[in-house]
């Protein structure tokens, strides 16, 4: 069970956060979900703002750790459980960055090791990681998703 392996590397998923514009969350088409941009949201407050250099790489590894577990969080709320996951299909992550900064893979791989330590060959997925010029709310990271799944 999914949730058991949650519990045992010590993940709590929290309420899934509320979209901080006019879309939603999650979109189901057949057998995929399209999951809306996630940032490192806690209890309806960003949690890492700021821009990502070299000099706060690990914070900015954090965010974007926190903004897969907000990811699970919605999968969660759209399909109940977990374990209905079949792929991890793509990621999609978004650094705020420091125009020199280059490292932006570095920046989302702890969402993606997560992934790949919760679902194993299932987590592996497609990805992209960019850096932009600002994010929604200041916030450090944003990561969206596209994830397969079966009643």
């Amino acid at each position: 069970m999914i949730e058991e392996k949650l519990e045992s590397i010590g993940v709590k998923l929290p309420n899934p956060p509320t979209p901080a514009g006019s879309y939603v969350p999650v979109i189901r088409t057949g057998n995929l979900l399209f999951i809306s941009g996630q940032i490192p949201m806690e209890d309806g407050k960003v949690i890492f703002t700021g821009k990502v250099s070299d000099n706060n790489l690990v914070t900015a590894q954090k965010s974007a750790r926190m903004c897969a577990i907000n990811i699970l969080a919605q999968i969660k709320r759209e399909i109940g459980s977990l374990d209905k996951v079949t792929r991890i299909v793509k990621l999609s992550g978004f650094v705020n960055s420091m125009p020199e900064f280059t490292q932006h893979p570095k920046v989302i791989n702890p969402a993606s090791d997560l992934l790949f330590e919760i679902f194993g060959e299932k987590g592996k997925h497609a990805r992209v990681a960019v850096g932009v010029a600002c994010l929604p709310l200041d916030s450090m990271t944003e990561i969206d998703a596209i994830v397969e799944f079966a009643e």
